[in-house]
């Protein structure tokens, strides 16, 4: 058997889902920021998508329990802050998956955010919305409404 390096560790946590946007995991999602291994314990780093964020507790035993039944007797996680999360880092692949999955991605970067502008409708593509709470189901997410197809929506954030 070939020592597990970071890659290896990343690909094995692919197999970890958002547990609050189960269509993403948690490598793409940005929160896996790395992996150290040594021998058969291995350290990942993880950064939270938005300040407090509940699932964090949730995402840390996911990635323990995932990493120990792939074979590493050590696993210990480590969230970091050092660099904040953002939107930023969700690559066009994810943002189209988020679309599909009925959520609006983000639009722009981060330093774009606007709260008055309309996001397109994930569901018929229409740029009739409006905001109807900042919050969502989550505090990441915001609820929208669709003049075009008159259905509501969930708009994540540019954080």
């Amino acid at each position: 058997m070939t020592t597990p390096d970071e890659q290896s560790i990343l690909t094995i946590l692919e197999g970890v889902p958002d547990p609050e946007i189960p269509v993403l995991n948690i490598v793409e999602m940005g929160i896996v920021r790395g992996a150290d291994v040594l021998g058969e314990s291995v350290t990942v780093r993880i950064t939270p998508t938005y300040s407090g964020c509940p699932a964090m507790h949730a995402i840390a035993m996911d990635v323990e329990a995932r990493l120990k039944y792939a074979g590493f007797s050590t696993v210990q996680v480590q969230t970091v802050y050092d660099e904040v999360w953002t939107t930023d880092w969700l690559s066009n692949e994810v943002r189209e998956k988020l679309r599909e999955y009925g959520i609006a991605p983000p639009e722009g970067t981060s330093s774009q955010r606007a709260l008055d502008r309309a996001v397109a409708c994930p569901r018929c593509g229409g740029r009739a919305t409006v905001m109807k709470s900042y919050f969502g189901s989550t505090a990441c997410k915001a609820l929208h409404y669709c003049n075009d197809c008159e259905e509501p929506f969930e708009a994540f954030k540019c954080i």
